[in-house]
């Protein structure tokens, strides 16, 4: 599904720095891994490449054995808008638009059918638990729903990869724990493959594998297994050897 090849990238100016050097890992159909590293780990760096928002250096990447760094420009927005689904932090939803409408823009932007996105966003808004809220406005729904909305946004035209960028980083514990519950379902049930980037150790929990970035290098990466809380407990001990700030290092327990 993904692969990432001796992927470096060096950001040129009176002074180069090197924000990856030599990454490499495959993410299989169907997986759903974590990337984690303290701050200026390059995790960003990976995930913007990824998302086809940056190049790298060297190296290559490949979505379902397509190069995108071979894609021309106007073949690499398609690429973006039909193989690619993302959900933020902040949500980016458009406050001028109904829930329903920004849960179908990126069908809006493909031209499809109203009929058919209609149909479609019920669907995805009854499976994502917010049939109730799609005629109301970003400025009357909780952080949570906003975030299932986004989520509801990101898979409605059913992506190769979901890519999340601290998903649960503007929720409170129980609205993360719903959203990241949502997210390992989504993965589970209908295979979706997701990379999720985050500082969380709780969120990363939910993966079934996470890799540990530091200093632009891959680290080390770690299996999940049958038990969540062993899980979660590696991960907590594998920060805790990274180093960082103290802010990296979620201190909940699950």
């Amino acid at each position: 599904m993904l692969e990432v090849q001796h992927v470096s990238k060096i950001y040129e100016g009176k002074i180069a720095y090197k924000a990856l050097t030599d990454i490499q890992f495959t993410i299989e159909d169907g997986e759903f891994v974590g990337i984690m590293g303290p701050s200026g780990s390059g995790k960003t760096t990976l995930l913007n490449m990824i998302a086809t928002i940056d190049r790298p250096t060297t190296g290559e990447i490949l979505i379902g054995n397509r190069n995108i760094n071979k894609l021309r420009k106007n073949e690499l927005a398609e690429f973006r808008r039909r193989e690619l689904g993302f959900v933020f932090q902040d949500f980016n939803l458009l406050n001028t638009l109904t829930i329903e409408e920004n849960i179908v823009l990126p069908l809006t932007l493909d031209g499809r059918p109203v009929r058919e996105m209609k149909q479609k966003a019920a669907a995805i808004a009854e499976r994502l638990g917010i049939s109730s809220i799609m005629n109301k406005r970003t400025y009357e729904i909780s952080g949570g729903q906003a975030q299932r909305t986004a989520i509801a946004r990101a898979m409605i035209h059913s992506p190769q990869l979901l890519l999340a960028d601290e998903p649960t980083g503007n929720l409170d514990s129980k609205s993360a724990r719903d959203v990241m519950e949502m997210l390992e379902q989504l993965n589970q049930e209908e295979k979706k493959t997701m990379m999720l980037v985050t500082h969380d150790a709780v969120a990363a929990s939910y993966c079934s594998r996470v890799i540990f970035i530091r200093d632009g290098h891959l680290y080390s990466e770690i299996h999940r297994g049958e038990n969540r809380q062993a899980f979660f407990q590696k991960i907590i001990d594998t920060l805790s050897l990274l180093g960082g700030h103290s802010s990296d290092i979620s201190s909940i327990r699950v």
